[in-house]
């Protein structure tokens, strides 16, 4: 047996990374998308809270609890003192002696600063790590001694969308958590790798997919521990099972050889964002996809979603057929990918679905809500420059109450109804010159329509079927002539007011030769560090098919960047912001932003921001945490009411190798004087932030 070298992917990133922080992070996140042509060649232009009730009422972890807990209505009173609370400027906190969750603003952190940054109060725990045993019969993390079985027991690897629910005393909780993608450079030690090469990369596919693991504590508000070997802990990998639901479910643009049916599929990957439905279950997004597969791309389909005839970065198709499009019989494997998959973290022997009704693009996640009239909408957005945003709204509508009936009920909503993809009109669109000056109305701001794909049950698009339509939504959507958008990314309801935010994390191709130009809805020339849209649905109707916008802010850094722009709140007394990825509200309807790029684009560690939305202080961005060197934010949860805040941690340390780390986040193990053996590098982890004194 010769012994495997984990090497450095090939970094055609290197010095291009403009819009993200690292070519690592590129490579092997995205498959060096931006390296590659555009992918459009078009000429277009909160349930958190009832989730948890469901979850406390059917009794799941045996403590008897009945009854629901409704939304959270506490308010986080605005601060009413001057404007320099922000920018980390000491000796102001974010919330008055009222509010649940008050802070004074950090200042920004160094890109290269390996630490955990918190508001002064404020301590930091991890709840769980990646390697942590699950199951009873799962070892102790040990990275030298890494097998498939093992790590399919195990906490995955760079842990993006999060989710606790908690039961009536806030005693017992259940943690959801995606696992996006690895990186083999860090997680092996090349004189102690797996010997053969296979062996190796089935590790790497036991620690994508996702982990269920249920919580305790001694009271509420207090730091969590999770529970080795309860009854509902749960992983699953790119061995697991899933169901097709929706009209492409059994169509020919889904059968393989494996599968001849069209009906199932083995594993997730790519996991990145996701949601929480009022039923109880977890949506969660199937985002870069293509890099997983080889494939010629030899159909404009193919084309149209990145994928290359080159050998991919897991090297999987060495592996198991179905990542080579070239093998017969598996041409269809990668359409059975890229779609919004939901698991019931309630019964673990479920089968998991992935639903087509909602199409197949680069789905950051997608949110729920539920519309006046039942109806259940979805947010989604497709995480790729110049791609655009959707919206799916249910056939049926949503049954109140958490018995067997209404559940049962209500986890087929995603399984039929109508699709719509967002064109977006300017109101001063011939002031909009590439630089970010706001027009002369003084607001970047609209109308938009919601253009059918699939409306009651039929394809809306000439030439394609209802399956093409959900298969191929790429091309469904470049038809109807959508807006091209600076990466949709999150996209979140506010349960306060029903408005729709949007994160566009970047997209330094805006605007420069043979590519878009700027509009009113993306104004800025070679867009580096992002912009967060505001939808507000026509009459309040989040199931009707127009809706008025604006953008609430244009990120970056004021001192250094004079396109910014942050709801006309003053520019110079805000925290610095960049890369707008994942979005989040508290009790009182106030925005969380997590960043995603801020190491490459203004030069600072990313973070989690507070938004204020309403009054006089809309648009005042202050930073409440900072993750660790070459880490990304992801999945934040505002518990407010409990003055806690969960945040997980994503990629720590991707610019260093396994024997020269650049971070040793969470643990920060001497290397002197660590054991022999003792994993030293960085564990992607989540964390809990709480007051030092409770």
């Amino acid at each position: 047996m010769s012994t495997t070298e984990t090497k450095r992917p090939l970094l055609p990133m290197l010095g291009h990374t403009r819009g993200k922080r690292s070519p690592v992070t590129c490579a092997l996140k995205c498959d060096n998308a931006c390296a590659k042509g555009v992918c459009n060649q078009s000429g277009n232009e909160y349930f958190r809270d009832i989730a948890s009730a469901a979850y406390s009422r059917r009794n799941i972890l045996g403590l008897g609890a009945a009854g629901a807990v409704g939304l959270m209505v506490g308010s986080a009173a605005l601060d009413a003192t001057s404007a320099q609370a922000a920018a980390g400027r000491p000796g102001t906190p974010a919330g008055s002696a009222k509010g649940r969750l008050p802070f004074i603003p950090i200042a920004p952190v160094d890109a290269k600063v390996d630490a955990f940054t918190t508001p002064a109060g404020y301590d930091w725990e991890t709840i769980l790590r990646w390697g942590d045993p699950l199951f009873n019969d799962a070892p102790v993390f040990d990275a030298t001694r890494q097998t498939a079985e093992t790590q399919a027991r195990q906490f995955g690897y760079n842990n993006d969308y999060l989710e606790i629910l908690r039961t009536p005393n806030s005693k017992k909780g259940l943690l959801v958590c995606n696992h996006e993608y690895v990186n083999q450079n860090i997680m092996f030690d090349p004189a102690n790798a797996p010997a053969e090469a296979v062996e190796l990369r089935a590790v790497t596919r036991a620690a994508v997919g996702m982990s269920v693991v249920e919580l305790e504590r001694d009271h509420k508000g207090n730091p969590w521990r999770y529970i080795k070997g309860a009854r509902l802990n749960r992983r699953i990998t790119m061995d697991s099972e899933f169901g097709f639901t929706g009209p492409a479910a059994g169509s020919d643009l889904l059968k393989t050889v494996e599968d001849p049916q069209g009906m199932t599929v083995r594993g997730t990957l790519g996991n990145c964002a996701g949601g929480t439905t009022p039923w109880g279950t977890i949506l969660s997004g199937e985002e870069n996809f293509n890099g997983y597969f080889r494939s010629p791309a030899n159909t404009e389909a193919r084309r149209r979603y990145g994928f290359t005839n080159t050998p991919t970065g897991t090297g999987w198709e060495q592996d198991e057929p179905r990542f080579d499009a070239n093998n017969a019989g598996y041409e269809n494997e990668q359409n059975r990918f890229g779609y919004i998959v939901e698991i019931d973290p309630q019964d673990p022997p479920s089968t998991p679905v992935k639903h087509t009704s909602l199409g197949r693009f680069k789905h950051e996640g997608a949110t729920i809500s539920v519309a006046a009239n039942g109806h259940v909408v979805a947010y989604s957005g497709d995480d790729e420059r110049f791609d655009y945003l959707y919206k799916f709204v249910s056939k049926k509508k949503f049954r109140k109450g958490n018995g067997p009936k209404q559940r049962e009920h209500n986890k087929t909503l995603l399984s039929e109804g109508d699709l719509y993809v967002a064109k977006f009109s300017g109101n001063s669109s011939g002031e909009i010159d590439g630089s970010g000056e706001l027009p002369d109305d003084g607001a970047f701001d609209g109308t938009g329509q919601w253009l059918p794909l699939v409306v009651g049950g039929k394809s809306r698009i000439n030439g394609m079927s209802i399956a093409e339509v959900l298969v191929y939504t790429r091309l469904a959507a470049d038809k109807a002539g959508a807006t091209k958008m600076d990466r949709c990314e999150d996209v979140e309801p506010n349960p306060a007011t029903g408005k729709a935010y949007v994160a566009c994390t970047n997209n330094t191709d805006r605007g420069t030769a043979g590519h878009a130009e700027p509009n009113e809805a993306n104004p800025r020339t070679i867009n580096r560090d992002g912009h967060v849209v505001e939808i507000s649905e026509r009459f309040g109707d989040q199931t009707a098919t127009s809706f008025n916008w604006n953008l609430l802010m244009v990120c970056g850094d004021p001192a250094t960047n004079d396109s910014t722009y942050f709801g006309g709140f003053p520019p110079e007394a805000v925290s610095p912001i960049s890369c707008p990825d994942n979005l989040a509200f508290d009790s009182s309807g106030q925005l969380w932003i997590s960043t995603d790029g801020q190491p490459g684009t203004i030069g600072l560690n990313d973070g989690l921001f507070k938004v204020d939305l309403q009054g006089a202080f809309r648009g005042r961005v202050q930073q409440f945490l900072a993750v660790p060197r070459d880490a990304e934010t992801c999945g934040p949860i505002i518990h407010d009411d409990e003055s806690m805040v969960y945040v997980a941690v994503q990629h720590p340390g991707e610019e260093g190798s396994y024997t020269e780390p650049t971070s040793f986040f969470p643990d920060y193990v001497d290397q002197e004087e660590a054991p022999a053996g003792q994993f030293r590098g960085p564990r992607p982890s989540v964390v809990q932030v709480f007051p030092s004194v409770r």
